[in-house]
């Protein structure tokens, strides 16, 4: 390569070696080649898309060439570099991107969304945001070891509009948690230029709101990248907190390479490519002597056949084999449920002080658990059923929270990843929207796609019949019933309550556990003292009957026994505890007995699991049944304020009804 005089971006050695320059070289080359050669085989039609990074290399390279081997690195598209950095055997990386069974996700995900906790590596998922609460749980996790160590999590320009990028830097600031945030501000999100994203000057100035330090590094420069996350890292160690850095440099590339750069003007793309990061690096170095145009040869060569070598081997892998029992296996871990025993001895206690005593009892058992949510530590919840557990274990292990649900629900993701188990109550079961996409899209599918834990309880006070009107009086566990990866606990009782409690922390599996409002201080029952728990998937009858089934669970199970109370008709009344996993066994063993069923539940009608137990039953046990499947729910409606539109809304209010039209077919 000809010495020029001028080159492009201005790299300040300082105290770094030879051999440490010679060192980001390679590592600089080795994304760029790879990516080159990833091009060629996408116009092949051998992989199925490429996110490019081409033009970027330099933040990928040089954060994580900066960083500890110990520390987690969050991800996203365009971060080949940091995989690469991390040594991750090239076969397995091209095994993923073509969907072999030997890719990190066996074929489940594709491109870089994917964890590699032995590299200290966590990829993105397609929502961009969520991987940043991620990096707060992973550095929560390392102040509560006292490691010394931090996470760094990658953002582009578009991300940050995102409110899961705001929950989350806040997080970060209110903990003063060790986690780098790093902005990719590549000029376009897509196809959408920075002027349309954000109206700041810079993102970086936007740390000053969090009470955060931040930086804006030239992201093409990998000596100032480099530099300026190990000063910050460095710091951190030290002094745990968050720091914001914003890393200037353009996409080369379309968003994805189908998408192709046609709204970029070509002015700006040839005024980014003098920038070229490996370019500008490599005439420096040549410039210095450091490298000669022999050692280049060597360098590329080198990569060049460890790139030829690692797609030989990938292209012997076998492809994935669809084994429908191996998938429907892998959306859980796997959990050996052993048997607590109960005590003999009892007292009467109502569900919400069940509930107490097994989170009590669970912090003693798992000295790893934390308690995360809004006011539930000096204040003890708005419930009052986290009182006294802050004095007891402590302001580590018993956190309030800022108003950030999405952000909580990440960090407890985090934690898990670091060997933690958590807890997150939902102030009530309606501010789970909030967080949403952290449980359906990460917290699910996390075992699903790569194994990764998810070691979580989701506490859901739900329920209506107080008054409470449309926003604090749902009970929505139709909206989880339906995706696959998470358990879903909902009892009717005190003594259910605790052991059913105590069985979701044993799980390492995520689990909501819906806790009925109306219950918690209205209804008593004996419950054994001390530690015992209760398999998930297994249905109580509460009432034994003949003439029909009621099956229901939460509010529900008092509703029927209310009404099966003194009745002509021998009502049985199935209490299903848990709604994932469920119990259809004992529903078989009932509609197999009475003939008749009727499914009630306070969720509304339309779309409630009521449904899809209706359907089960016909499409299994059609020929037990002397009556169509009969189900009662609530009305198509919010929950409504006034006692009087209440009391119509519910379930309870048709009950009588419905079971009329059961019982006279």
């Amino acid at each position: 390569m000809t010495v020029i005089d001028r080159p492009k971006i201005t790299f300040d050695r300082q105290d770094l070696t030879d051999h440490q320059l010679l060192q980001l070289y390679r590592a600089l080359k080795r994304p760029r080649m790879i990516e080159e050669k990833m091009l060629k085989l996408l116009r092949q039609g051998k992989v199925s898309k490429w996110f490019a990074g081409i033009g970027q290399e330099a933040i990928s390279v040089g954060a994580a060439c900066a960083l500890h081997e110990e520390d987690t690195i969050f991800t996203m598209h365009r971060n080949l570099g940091v995989f690469t950095s991390r040594q991750i055997p090239l076969e397995r990386l091209f095994a993923q991107w073509q969907g072999k069974a030997a890719g990190f996700t066996q074929g489940r995900d594709r491109s870089f969304h994917f964890g590699a906790p032995e590299f200290h590596i966590v990829g993105m998922i397609s929502h961009l945001g969520p991987q940043l609460s991620f990096a707060c749980g992973t550095g929560l996790a390392y102040n509560m070891k006292g490691e010394r160590k931090v996470a760094l999590a990658f953002t582009g320009e578009g991300g940050t509009s995102q409110g899961e990028f705001h929950e989350a830097l806040n997080l970060a600031a209110v903990w003063q948690l060790p986690v780098i945030f790093l902005i990719e501000n590549n000029g376009y999100g897509l196809s959408t230029p920075t002027h349309e994203q954000y109206r700041c000057k810079d993102l970086a100035d936007r740390a000053e709101g969090y009470g955060m330090e931040s930086e804006i590094v030239d992201g093409n420069n990998i000596l100032d990248v480099y530099r300026a996350v190990k000063k910050h890292a460095d710091s951190i160690r030290e002094s745990p907190r968050p720091v914001l850095l914003e890393c200037k440099t353009f996409r080369m590339h379309g968003h994805e390479e189908a998408s192709g750069t046609k709204y970029v003007p070509k002015e700006l793309i040839e005024a980014w490519a003098l920038k070229d990061p490996i370019r500008n690096y490599e005439q420096f170095l040549l410039n210095e002597g450091i490298l000669t145009g022999d050692l280049q040869g060597e360098v590329e060569s080198g990569i060049s056949t460890e790139i030829n070598l690692a797609l030989e081997q990938a292209e012997q892998m076998p492809p994935v084999e669809a084994d429908p029992g191996k998938e429907q296996m892998d959306i859980f871990r796997p959990f050996n449920f052993i048997e607590a025993v109960p005590s003999t001895r009892s007292r009467e206690i109502r569900l919400i002080d069940a509930i107490k005593e097994g989170l009590d009892l669970a912090m003693e058992r798992h000295p790893d658990l934390v308690l995360m949510g809004q006011d539930i530590a000096e204040y003890g919840g708005v419930f009052k059923i986290t009182e006294g557990l802050h004095e007891k274990y402590g302001a580590a292990r018993v956190r309030n929270t800022p108003l950030c649900e999405s952000a909580v629900l990440g960090a407890a993701l985090g934690l898990s990843l670091e060997g933690y188990k958590s807890m997150v109550e939902m102030q009530f079961a309606d501010f789970v929207t909030c967080g949403f996409n952290q449980i359906i899209n990460n917290i699910a599918k996390l075992n699903y796609r790569w194994g990764g834990a998810a070691d979580i309880v989701i506490r859901m006070p739900s329920g209506g019949g107080v008054g409470a009107g449309p926003f604090h009086s749902q009970t929505n566990e139709a909206w989880f019933f339906h995706t696959p990866g998470i358990k879903i606990a909902y009892p009717s009782n005190p003594y259910d309550a605790k052991g059913l409690l105590l069985t979701a922390f044993e799980d390492s599996n995520p689990v909501m556990f819906f806790e009925h409002k109306g219950l918690y201080r209205n209804f008593s029952a004996e419950v054994p003292e001390g530690y015992y728990n209760i398999p998930f998937g297994k249905a109580k009858v509460v009432r034994a009957g003949k003439d029909a089934t009621i099956i229901t669970y939460g509010m529900g199970v008092r509703w029927a026994l209310e009404f099966a109370a003194g009745r002509e008709e021998d009502i049985e009344i199935i209490d299903l505890r848990t709604l994932v996993p469920l119990d259809y066994d004992t529903i078989h063993d009932s509609v197999a007995k009475t003939n008749r069923v009727l499914i009630l539940h306070e969720d509304t009608l339309t779309g409630g699991i009521g449904g899809e137990l209706a359907a089960w039953i016909s499409e299994h046990h059609f020929t037990y049944l002397d009556a169509p499947v009969i189900r009662c729910g609530s009305m198509d409606t919010p929950v409504p304020f006034a006692h009087q539109l209440e009391t119509q809304f519910m379930a309870k209010s048709r009950l009588e009804q419905q079971f009329q039209k059961l019982i006279s077919y």
